[in-house]
């Protein structure tokens, strides 16, 4: 699986979990995030991460800001981009099964690391359900 990560300052310790766990398990992953801790602006990386969802280049993107909101409405701006901000692994379950969301935004001054690492892999593990909430799903985006 392709997958796409973008982090702010906020996150590049969580990124580097993430981004080990995902090749300890043979996903190819493309890095859009600052690697150190001086501040920057979200949405420099949430943007190349949802072109790689429009694009095909990536099959999910993980982002990752302090509060998880500003580069997630980033991200979501952009059409057939799907971003959930979660905190559980059973809010990421429910927006890979009921919201076929395609980004996971993960809040880095409000999760653990380990938790972190635990939504990723349960967002990218799930699979949609379909059914009544592909219709829900059809209605999101702005035509």
């Amino acid at each position: 699986m392709k997958i796409s990560i973008g982090n702010d300052h906020a996150g590049p310790e969580y990124k580097k979990a993430i981004v080990e766990m995902l090749q300890a398990n043979g996903h190819e992953v493309t890095n859009h995030g600052t690697d150190n801790s001086d501040s920057v602006d979200y949405p420099d990386f949430a943007h190349p991460v949802a072109k790689d969802i429009t694009n095909g280049k990536a099959d999910f993107g993980i982002l990752i800001c302090g509060s998880g909101n500003g580069i997630a409405m980033s991200a979501n701006k952009h059409q057939g981009v799907r971003v959930a901000l979660c905190w559980m692994k059973e809010i990421a379950a429910l927006a890979r099964q009921h919201n076929d969301a395609n980004v996971i935004s993960l809040p880095a001054r409000y999760t653990s690391i380990a938790q972190a690492v635990e939504m990723v892999a349960t967002f990218i593990n799930t699979p949609f359900e379909g059914g009544r909430h592909q219709n829900r799903v059809d209605k999101i985006a702005c035509k």
